[in-house]
């Protein structure tokens, strides 16, 4: 039990499960995005079950540690660059990703998905599938992070689980907000469009600061939030005043 009077272990917990919930994020806007597709009485579950395979796989790719340290070793040459295990899955997942968003994308700009009825809707398992394919690629670099910061194999998984339950607490509003916003899941899938974009490039060794990445997507959502705070405000306005003079409030419609 000497961990507990350890200052050093106690800062390296800290820092790494305020990295894993930051690396977390774009994994959170995916299962709230393929969780919308499902009938709202499922959607908690598919939230729920997706986060904690999302848990199992992280765990799991910690213990194997080792095997990681080799999954970074060249395993083919292409175009004068040579390819890693973790480049190929970076590259893959990125393909998907880039191909799911703009499949959703597609389907909102076009109205498709309010053709939707409850019969059609996506099954329960192919939502979890898919969750559980693009995590491993998110398990990846968040486990190799983890590797890279911490020395004990108990304060990775111990920061992992902890980032994993604030992601479970955060999920629910997170994707009640953005299915209730239309303009805010165009925006999160262009997220995704962008993370998908950072991996391909990534596995081709091209690196590109996260810290980069993550500040575009805060400046645009703070655009966004204003955007809507001017839409309600104006919605309002207008609500008072038909109330007040409905003939005025139809000649400016």
């Amino acid at each position: 039990m000497s961990w507990i009077t350890d200052a050093n272990i106690w800062i390296s917990l800290l820092t790494l499960t305020a990295l894993e919930i930051v690396l977390g994020i774009d994994n959170v806007i995916f299962i709230s995005i393929l969780s919308g597709k499902l009938p709202p009485a499922r959607r908690g579950r598919a939230r729920t079950t997706g986060l904690l395979l999302a848990l199992i796989t992280r765990v799991l790719l910690l213990c194997s540690i080792f095997a990681l340290a080799g999954f970074t070793a060249v395993l083919l040459v292409a175009f004068g660059h040579g390819f890693s295990g973790r480049d190929l899955v970076m590259i893959a997942g990125g393909l998907f990703l880039l191909w799911k968003s703009v499949h959703e994308i597609h389907r909102s700009v076009e109205g498709l998905d309010h053709e939707r009825e409850a019969g059609s809707a996506a099954s329960f398992w192919s939502v979890i599938v898919q969750i559980v394919l693009i995590d491993i690629v998110f398990s990846l670099d968040s486990v190799i992070t983890a590797v890279g910061l911490a020395q004990h194999i108990e304060v990775m998984i111990a920061a992992v689980v902890l980032a994993m339950g604030v992601m479970l607490l955060a999920a629910k509003p997170i994707g009640d907000f953005v299915n209730r916003h239309p303009t805010v899941k165009i925006l999160a899938l262009s997220f995704l469009l962008l993370v998908g974009v950072v991996l391909i490039a990534d596995g081709f060794g091209q690196h590109i600061e996260k810290g980069y990445v993550y500040f575009a997507m805060a400046f645009s959502f703070g655009v966004e939030m204003l955007n809507l705070r001017h839409r309600t405000r104006r919605a309002s306005a207008l609500k008072n005043l038909s109330v007040r003079d409905p003939i005025k409030t139809r000649t400016q419609n």
